[in-house]
């Protein structure tokens, strides 16, 4: 997608401050934290939202969720985290490229 942020943010057009790549993923802190550690979780292929995983890009979701883990690690969340996907505009989503926030760092409450 040539307008998309995240895309860009992928092919080094835009900076960002990488934690994690690797051949499916790219991970990066959010610029607007809502905790102490606040990194989105992006595949480098290009789905819209989560209506649009399929069987045929869905490898890509399974390697983000591999990969979870291990930044949670990195990041030093021993006590648990928190893993938020919006889905279209009445799930709160601004960008259009699937993505899952991972939030640590501080206990949190039931309630999102």
């Amino acid at each position: 997608m040539n307008d998309c942020l995240f895309c860009k943010i992928i092919a080094g057009e835009i900076p960002s401050a990488k934690v994690y790549e690797d051949e499916y993923v790219y991970a990066f802190r959010d610029i607007n934290p809502q905790a102490p550690v606040h990194v989105l979780v992006v595949p480098k292929e290009h789905i819209a939202c989560a209506n649009e995983i399929t069987a045929e890009n869905s490898v890509c979701v399974a390697k983000i969720f591999e990969a979870i883990p291990k930044i949670a690690a990195a990041e030093g969340l021993t006590n648990g985290y928190r893993i938020i996907n919006c889905c279209g505009e009445d799930g709160g989503q601004t960008v259009y490229h699937l993505h899952f926030h991972l939030l640590g760092g501080k206990k949190m409450g039931e309630s999102f």
